[in-house]
């Protein structure tokens, strides 16, 4: 298994991620254990959790995979040997969760740290995330809000500030934020610089194939200032496997539960998606892999983030991490790019 380094911070963690959001809804608790004892086993040490897990959100799936994470924490007594990062939501209309306060103060972050805390049957949190930011953005594929160019009600300030106390008291050791913009990370780097408080250590942003809005300003801040992508979605939700080709919608699958709608059911990404799926063929690759080699490979990625709703689509994807891209086919892959610029937000 590869390591990297962790931001600027001391701290390795493996170039896979396990991810764990299906865990509570498409997986049992048991199917959920059995993927963290083969990751393990694996070499995989870096799990990622949120308190809004398990996907997609109910009050009755609110903190499940949290407690499935527990669970496992309790009959391995792996803890220890395990880097975990977990987040806190920003506002979203989701009143089973502090009463439908869903603020970045203080009082919400406290709150959510320690239920987490309490779910995952752990004293601290390896890396602690804000999960969306406050100031409101067209996030997930949404339109530009009214409000946009403002904070929100919470400044990245007084958020940070929160985080850093959370920090002092061993509750977390380490910060990142997630679906971030260049700006807001620089207005976090700049805060921790000003304030003397925790230097934001990653950014946990989309990034795949059909999602590739951070090669730009956010890649250039990522290197340069070591804040290093945990590329979530490599597979876009599983749209490039092509298993949503043409209108298709398998029973079971994320978009067939999920009645908010796909970020990739978008003009543009089944004609992308072939693209990929034909380079793929051509060159006696499984598309899967591919698409996470490619993620994989990238200078400004830290790790990857996987997750799968079978053993078997567990191990493949751990497999791709094995697969190298020639020339030829990175050379396609830009091609297609090209003609098909990043057709999903």
């Amino acid at each position: 298994m590869e390591y990297r380094r962790l931001g600027r911070t001391d701290i390795t963690v493996s170039a896979i991620c396990l991810g764990t959001m299906t865990w509570g809804r498409q997986n049992t608790e048991a199917e959920g254990h059995a993927q963290m004892d083969h990751a393990f086993d694996r070499g995989i040490t870096f799990f990622d959790t949120a308190e809004m897990y398990a996907i997609p959100p109910a009050a009755d799936t609110y903190g499940r995979t949290e407690e499935i994470i527990g669970t496992w924490f309790a009959r391995t007594g792996r803890r220890d040997r395990v880097f975990l990062a977990s987040k806190v939501i920003g506002p979203t209309p989701a009143p089973w969760v502090r009463g439908g306060e869903h603020r970045l103060d203080r009082a919400n972050i406290v709150a959510a740290v320690d239920a987490s805390l309490r779910r995952l049957r752990t004293d601290y949190i390896d890396l602690y995330q804000v999960h969306w930011p406050q100031r409101p953005l067209p996030l997930f594929g949404r339109p530009v809000p009214p409000d946009f160019g403002t904070d929100g009600g919470v400044s990245i300030e007084e958020t940070l500030a929160v985080l850093g106390d959370l920090v002092t008291a061993g509750k977390i050791r380490h910060v990142g934020v997630s679906n971030e913009t260049a700006w807001g990370v620089m207005a976090y780097l700049r805060a921790a610089e000003r304030q003397g408080l925790p230097r934001i250590a990653s950014i946990q942003n989309v990034y795949n194939l059909l999602s590739r809005a951070f090669d730009g300003d956010l890649a250039e801040v990522a290197l340069r200032e070591q804040v290093g992508l945990l590329a979530y979605s490599p597979l876009g939700a599983g749209t490039l496997s092509g298993k949503y080709l043409n209108g298709a919608m398998p029973a079971g699958t994320r978009r067939a539960i999920d009645d908010r709608g796909s970020r990739y059911d978008r003009p543009g990404a089944d004609a992308a998606t072939q693209a990929y799926l034909d380079i793929a063929r051509r060159h006696g690759l499984e598309p899967t892999q591919m698409a996470i080699a490619y993620v994989h490979c990238q200078p400004f990625v830290t790790s990857t983030i996987i997750g799968a709703t079978s053993m078997a689509n567990l191990e493949s994807n751990i497999a791709a991490f094995d697969v190298k891209l020639s020339d030829d086919v990175v050379a396609e892959i830009e091609a297609v790019h090209r003609a098909n610029p990043t057709p999903c937000p």
